[in-house]
């Protein structure tokens, strides 16, 4: 019994000091009498190197030209929670911005033709986060636009073809619901918000509290703070350097180069389609999400434009 004693006494020594070595090694610590202490300077050197800090809050902040009343000190705090929580959400920042690279130059001429403030480009990123996405609710698309409103506005909305996913088609529809809004309202601050919440539940909101501008309203959780949170990503997507954000350009998505193929009837097999311009399905999917099935029905013989990356921009499919 004294020999098994003795070896699980040794056997706790060998521990104790394999642990301590692996400590002051692994943790650039130091031993003082018999304890393991951090070097202080190590502490220091990994506070230098990584500052969490509030934000300092831009002057004259406003939305499509819309000034916030910054002097309310409610109004303040949830700036401050939108710039703290986009700026610090970092990894989220940085797709936004790439994403933004390549999506924005489609988006923002479609925005100007239809008289819509360049600010509202970044209520797609708030959103979608500028993908094509599907809400619980069944919003879809980088507007998340309801089937609904969709076939009301003119977009094709079945399971074969699906124009909400189409950028061009989809950034349009939103452009007329906006101006619709905007006519009524006066304000394109609470036509962003009956953009998030709906026109019924604005309406509501100003009726029970009497009063008709966004900054007085009390709203529910996401759209009281939905312009809020658009000011916020502009500025960040704005100013990144300011932010902290550094990207080389090489690091940005880019749009594919495509040309356009028009399509009057049906497709039995779009693998098939895809081969005769060298790409896969997958890529062809990829550039035309609207497409929602492997073939095309087209009964009506309507005319669809397809859209093809140029060649040379994919590895050869196998």
């Amino acid at each position: 019994m004294k020999t098994i004693k003795n070896i699980l006494m040794l056997l706790g020594v060998v521990f104790v000091a394999g642990t301590l070595i692996f400590a002051v090694q692994s943790s650039d610590a130091v031993v003082v009498n018999d304890k393991i202490v951090v070097n202080d300077s190590v502490q220091k050197n990994v506070a230098k190197s990584y500052k969490i800090s509030s934000i300092d809050i831009p002057e004259n902040l406003n939305f499509a030209g819309e000034i916030v009343p910054q002097e309310d000190p409610e109004i303040m705090e949830r700036i401050d929670r939108e710039f703290l929580v986009n700026t610090y959400w970092q990894s989220n920042a940085l797709l936004l911005m790439k994403r933004a690279n390549k999506f924005f130059p489609i988006i923002e001429p479609i925005l100007a033709k239809n008289g819509i403030p360049d600010d509202f480009k970044y209520l797609a990123v708030a959103e979608s986060g500028l993908t094509n996405v599907v809400s619980p609710a069944g919003a879809t698309g980088f507007w998340q636009i309801m089937r609904e409103t969709g076939r009301e506005y003119g977009l094709e909305v079945n399971s074969n073809v699906d124009e909400r996913y189409h950028l061009e088609k989809s950034t349009e529809v939103a452009c007329e619901y906006l101006n619709k809004w905007k006519s009524k309202y006066g304000s394109w601050a609470l036509t962003a918000a009956a953009y998030n919440a709906g026109p019924g539940a604005i309406n509501k909101y100003m009726g029970i509290q009497q009063v008709d501008n966004y900054w007085d309203l009390l709203l529910g959780s996401e759209t009281g703070r939905y312009v809020f949170r658009i000011m916020a990503i502009k500025e960040i997507l704005a100013n990144p350097e300011k932010y902290g954000f550094h990207i080389d350009k090489e690091d940005m998505y880019e749009a594919v180069p495509t040309f356009t193929v028009e399509v009057n009837q049906p497709v039995s097999d779009f693998a098939d389609f895809a081969q005769k311009y060298e790409i896969n399905y997958k890529i062809l999917k990829r550039h035309n999400p609207w497409l929602r099935e492997p073939h095309l029905n087209n009964s009506s013989r309507k005319k669809y434009t397809v859209e093809i990356p140029n060649k040379g921009y994919y590895r050869e499919s196998k």
